[in-house]
């Protein structure tokens, strides 16, 4: 079989595939049919490779789209996990009518990034709840340190906001050492986190969280969850702010 000579004018790869489509499946084509017709789609790729940029995108999105459904079902079944669970503690007005809900880990140079945003936020926005959900997932040295950060809750809630702007606002990597050192500037003795962190381990508060972003398809940090949208990666305030105004327009982030 020799391919049409029309081919060799078509100007898209929709026109390709139309014009090399054939009314016998493929299984029944010859290797020398077969081989003609690779050719040609090669040859042209490779003359037109900016179609390749055009697949890419529509993978990525047809991706994006996947993975939002799955979050979008996943908020759904697990709004008090989400929202309410005993574990977080929020900072803004307790009874806001946006919530947003905030998966951090304390080594996320993202998240130092995203502090910014969160306080521009609460500062312009004072009917704004924003529940932060410890999320260690970058070593060790991450876990160590938001235990105590559970035992500094625990201990002293009124200033985690406190504690949180500043460990999450350090330089260098945040440990145990440098995460107690932030507890004892507040005024909460070392003695005191180290009984509380061995009475009242948070690993059930660690286990939910990660069972929680397993099942939005969180695997990185920072990222949010409002409304019913989770929201991946570091937006920016202003995104952020775009999604309140839709929140309160419609109920929902995107309108």
């Amino acid at each position: 079989m020799r391919l049409p000579h029309k081919l060799v004018a078509a100007t898209s790869f929709a026109a390709i595939l139309a014009a090399v489509a054939l009314p016998v499946p493929a299984s029944a084509l010859d290797d020398t049919q077969k081989r003609e017709i690779g050719a040609f789609i090669k040859e042209y790729l490779i003359e037109n490779p900016e179609i390749m940029l055009d697949v890419q995108d529509a993978l990525q999105q047809k991706q994006a789209s996947a993975r939002a459904q799955v979050a979008q079902k996943a908020v759904a079944e697990n709004q008090d996990t989400i929202f309410s669970s005993k574990f977080d503690l929020s900072l803004g007005n307790p009874n806001g009518d946006v919530t947003i809900v905030e998966f951090f880990d304390y080594n996320c140079g993202y998240c130092k990034h995203a502090l910014a945003d969160m306080d521009t936020i609460l500062a312009k926005d004072k009917n704004v709840r924003f529940v932060l959900k410890e999320f260690p997932i970058l070593g060790p040295e991450s876990l160590a340190a938001h235990k105590v950060s559970d035992a500094f809750r625990k201990i002293a809630p009124e200033k985690y906001g406190e504690f949180h702007r500043a460990l999450l606002g350090t330089e260098g990597r945040a440990n145990e050492e440098s995460a107690i050192a932030v507890a004892t500037s507040l005024g909460v003795s070392e003695a005191d986190i180290r009984k509380t962190m061995e009475e009242n381990p948070n690993d059930e508060a660690v286990q939910e969280a990660y069972q929680l972003a397993n099942s939005l398809g969180i695997s990185g940090t920072p990222s949010y969850v409002m409304g019913n949208e989770a929201i991946f990666g570091a937006v920016g305030a202003d995104s952020i702010e775009e999604k309140i105004t839709n929140m309160r327009s419609c109920g929902k982030t995107s309108c």
